[in-house]
C-alpha cells in the first residue's frame, strides 16, 4: 500500500468521523431505560413476564420498543429481524421462553472467553428487561 493511498484512506475516515471507531455495531454501550409508570417488581427475579395480561402491558410494550432499539437492535436487528449476527428474537415463544430470556439478558453470553452479549443485570432493571420482552411479544412469529 502506498503512502499516498494510506493518507487518502485516513483522510476519508477522518472526514466521515469514523477514525478510531468500531464500524460494525456502533455504540454498543448499554443504556439505562426509563420505566416510569410500570408496576415495580421488587428484588425477586420473576420467572415469567409479569406485565403480560396486566393493565400496564401496553405501556410495557411501548417502553420495551424504545429500550430494544437502544440496547438490542445493533445485534438483533431493527424490529428484532436478525441479520445473522445474533439470534432472531421474533422466534421466542411467548411465555415458554421467558425464563431463558431473562437469564440470558441478565447474564449475557460468553463462549470460549469471547463476549457475544454483554450482561445487562447491572444496567437494566428487571422492569426494563420485562418491558423489552413485552415488546418482543408484539413481533413474535412462530415457524
Amino acid at each position: 500500500m502506498t503512502m499516498r493511498w494510506r493518507l487518502g484512506l485516513a483522510g476519508l475516515l477522518a472526514g466521515l468521523g469514523m477514525a478510531g471507531s468500531a464500524w460494525a455495531h456502533g455504540d454498543v454501550t448499554p443504556h439505562a431505560m426509563d420505566t416510569a409508570g410500570l408496576t415495580a417488581l421488587g428484588e425477586d427475579l420473576q420467572a415469567e413476564n409479569p406485565y403480560r395480561g396486566q393493565p400496564d402491558y401496553t405501556l410495557a410494550q411501548a417502553i420495551g420498543a424504545k429500550g430494544f432499539n437502544q440496547n438490542c437492535a445493533r445485534c438483533h436487528g431493527l424490529g428484532a429481524v436478525s441479520g445473522g449476527i445474533a439470534p432472531d428474537l421474533r422466534l421466542l415463544v411467548p411465555v415458554d421462553d421467558d425464563g431463558y430470556f431473562i437469564g440470558r439478558v441478565m447474564s449475557g453470553s460468553v463462549r470460549n472467553g469471547v463476549t457475544y452479549m454483554p450482561p445487562f443485570e447491572a444496567v437494566l432493571s428487571q422492569e426494563a428487561i420485562w418491558s423489552i420482552r413485552s415488546w418482543l411479544d408484539t413481533v413474535a412469529v412462530q415457524p
